[in-house]
């Protein structure tokens, strides 16, 4: 039952090269900024399943409104690049743009490139923004101002051979100490079988990272834009994720990001491995995967500040500040993500959407393995909307704060590395406040 959607989720991991134009005609419309009519709206978004469901849904609104909704669909980078170009421009030849908030939306925002919808959002109770994962709200809000709204998430979770783990009679681990714990005992490196699989690259690991760092009570940053990454919960948790990597992982872990990690797992040679729920696909196609049949899926396990997972949104749509159809153009949003089209796009697209009645509603959820679905409807309180540190130069951040990681599973002075990555991360944070 899985074969049709996921074929298309993996297709959709390799970038898209140029840009892919879909035009529905249509007739009428409603009023724009100007006075006139809109008849047409275009959307700038990534390549991902949400885009690909948007346009059998921009065919259902073209029926239903007369307006006709223009698409082009980009790999990230090249989306990026391209909106930068055009907002640098205060182009109005696009309305909505689907960004990465966490890449972009700091700078989007200083830039004065996107719409403030925080009134947009609260003005519907029918449509129900707290309908919306709290985590995906939080992300999507900045300085107290919404920028747009949440259409795919994304959560960090444990998968694990469920026969592997019956043999052994190993209970599938609540805590990460009793992760650390299974991972030892199944560990067998001589016939290569590994405890466990993850991230470990520098950059790569950092989002893994994340998750350990708050669960042991931790954060990269404070409120008030301090570095934290030396204090005592983050030195643990750099320790405790290096120790993971080091005495149950694979060889040469520091050179493997996502891509290499979730093959070893799929190969069946490794009991567990933490990582996005984005990837449970590759472990449920046939083609491409050995354990199809023995993979299992589990809560992010609880560390001693309890299991703080990051819960992300990989696509938010918002609305460009220089579209001349801002009006016609939130209308457009609040239809596609209400929730009959999100329990759509869950259903029939296989979208992570944001919207938790989606996920509660049990046809919606058929084409979903049952272990996953029981994870989403369970956030819990520890859900957090950030997987990286928050700034704008977030891919020089992550260069820094990977580093005591890379100690860690080295099996280096992780208190030294985190003490002089700290100050260096600090003078980033503190470059952005002039």
């Amino acid at each position: 039952m899985f074969s049709r959607n996921r074929a298309r989720r993996l297709a959709l991991i390799t970038p898209v090269v140029g840009a892919m134009v879909l035009g529905l005609a249509a007739c009428g419309g409603t009023a724009g900024a100007e006075g006139g009519e809109v008849t047409e709206l275009t959307v700038i978004a990534a390549n991902s399943p949400w885009t690909e469901g948007l346009k059998t849904l921009a065919g259902k609104y073209e029926e239903e409104t007369g307006i006709k909704v223009n698409l082009e669909a980009y790999g990230n980078e090249q989306l990026n690049d391209t909106l930068k170009v055009k907002l640098n421009a205060q182009s109005s030849d696009f309305d909505i743009m689907g960004f990465q908030v966490q890449d972009v939306m700091r700078e989007f925002s200083r830039n004065g490139w996107l719409t403030d919808m925080t009134e947009d959002v609260a003005s519907d109770p029918e449509w129900a923004w707290d309908d919306f994962q709290q985590a995906a709200r939080d992300a999507v809000e900045l300085d107290g101002v919404v920028y747009g709204v949440p259409v795919m998430t994304e959560r960090h979770i444990m998968y694990y051979r469920s026969d592997i783990l019956e043999e052994a009679g190993i209970e599938v681990p609540q805590t990460l100490d009793e992760l650390k714990a299974a991972s030892d005992e199944l560990n067998d490196p001589d016939n290569g079988f590994y405890g466990i699989a993850m991230r470990g690259a520098r950059v790569p690991m950092v989002t893994q990272l994340s998750s350990f760092v708050y669960s042991f009570g931790g954060d990269f940053q404070d409120e008030d834009g301090n570095a934290t990454i030396d204090s005592p919960e983050a030195i643990e948790a750099y320790e405790f994720y290096g120790d993971l990597l080091r005495e149950d992982g694979p060889p040469g872990a520091t050179n493997m990001g996502w891509v290499e990690a979730s093959a070893i797992f799929a190969q069946g040679n490794a009991a567990f491995y933490l990582d996005a729920d984005s990837q449970a696909y590759t472990f449920l196609d046939e083609s491409n995967s050995a354990v199809v049949d023995t993979v299992a899926f589990a809560r992010f396990p609880e560390g001693p500040a309890g299991a703080n997972f990051y819960n992300i949104v990989p696509q938010t749509i918002g609305i460009n500040a220089f579209s001349q159809k801002k009006e016609a153009a939130w209308e457009f949003i609040k239809w596609v993500s209400n929730e009959e089209n999100s329990k759509w796009l869950l259903a029939e697209e296989t979208v992570p959407v944001a919207r938790q009645s989606a996920w509660d509603d049990d046809a919606s959820t058929e084409s979903f393995p049952a272990g996953l679905v029981d994870i989403v409807r369970d956030l819990g309180d520890g859900a957090v909307g950030h997987d990286r540190p928050q700034l704008e130069q977030v891919a020089a951040a992550r260069e820094i704060v990977g580093g005591p990681a890379i100690v860690a599973i080295e099996g280096g002075d992780v208190e030294e590395a985190a003490t002089s990555a700290n100050a260096e991360f600090q003078d980033l944070l503190d470059s952005e406040k002039q």
